[in-house]
């Protein structure tokens, strides 16, 4: 497949001219050089078949590049959290925002987002990869539509945690095949959308007096991570004037997480956790896009 706008010039006239935007298949390079009309073509055409070629396993797909691919598998690591919390606010009956549809929406965005990733790649590692986390996901999915039971949020927990790391396993894989450090990027800021709901979806099972033997220790362990990856997004030269904008938003949001970290006092306050994770999410969800469509 390749971009109508790349050959819009030499398009025949008795030919409906597709939009720029268009993805063109291959085989539609040689019906484009069956006639006189077509043939000043052939070279520019040709030359592009050799490039898209060159890259062997791209497959055709709603996901564009390389980089984008990254930013939907490193997507997928958030929804595996958000799907815990907001089945937690169902469970709770909290009503802060839609937590039912939300649920509903994010299932169908893992869905989405895994057939993607299924049609961008055809090489094996990641094609197995992927192939592990749909055999995780399905059993989840229906667990996840059936109506919220504090006594399965354990086990829930403990799954999600197995899918989150296959997910962390294929958005590894992609960032190797990027091969460049915009792909790290993207990897490193998509994480943190993921660690985002993580600490909000621990701090809600507490708040649904769950018992969490290892609340203290995952809560630490992925406030750690999230401060030292912030600290490395705003040191990169990669980081425009717009995603500094960005990360400076989300430090104010990461806050609250902080305060209530050094709280001693054990209480949860579900609207502020929420509202702080879903600033966050939003914030680090655009600033991922940015350096995922960055030119250089």
């Amino acid at each position: 497949m390749i971009y109508a706008n790349q050959f819009l010039d030499h398009w025949a006239p008795d030919q409906p001219k597709p939009q720029p935007n268009d993805l063109i298949p291959r085989k539609q390079i040689a019906l484009m050089t069956n006639t006189p009309s077509q043939s000043k073509a052939l070279p520019l055409l040709a030359s592009m078949a050799i490039l898209i070629g060159g890259w062997s396993g791209m497959l055709m797909a709603s996901t564009a590049n390389i980089d984008e691919a990254i930013n939907k598998a490193g997507k997928q690591r958030m929804i595996t959290q958000r799907l815990l919390k907001d089945y937690a606010l169902v469970g709770m009956h909290l009503d802060l925002g839609d937590p039912a549809r939300d649920l509903t929406d994010f299932i169908n965005q893992f869905d989405s987002i895994l057939t993607d990733l299924e049609g961008f790649t055809d090489q094996a590692g990641i094609q197995a990869s992927l192939a592990e986390t749909k055999k995780l996901w399905l059993p989840l999915k229906k667990t996840l539509q059936d109506t919220p039971d504090k006594a399965k949020a354990a086990q829930l927990q403990k799954d999600l945690d197995e899918l989150l790391a296959a997910c962390q396993k294929n958005t590894r894989l992609l960032t190797e095949l990027s091969g460049n450090q915009r792909g790290e990027i993207v990897g490193l800021s998509g994480r943190q959308r993921m660690l985002s709901q993580r600490m909000a979806a621990l701090y809600m099972l507490k708040a649904w007096k769950l018992d969490q033997l290892d609340f203290e220790k995952k809560l630490a362990t992925s406030m750690a991570e999230f401060s030292s990856a912030h600290q490395k997004l705003e040191a990169s030269p990669l980081t425009t004037d717009e995603i500094h904008a960005l990360l400076s938003r989300v430090k104010k949001s990461y806050a609250w997480f902080e305060m209530m970290g050094k709280s001693q006092s054990g209480r949860v306050i579900p609207t502020l956790i929420n509202k702080s994770a879903n600033n966050i999410l939003a914030d680090m969800d655009k600033a991922t896009s940015l350096y995922a469509q960055a030119k250089n």
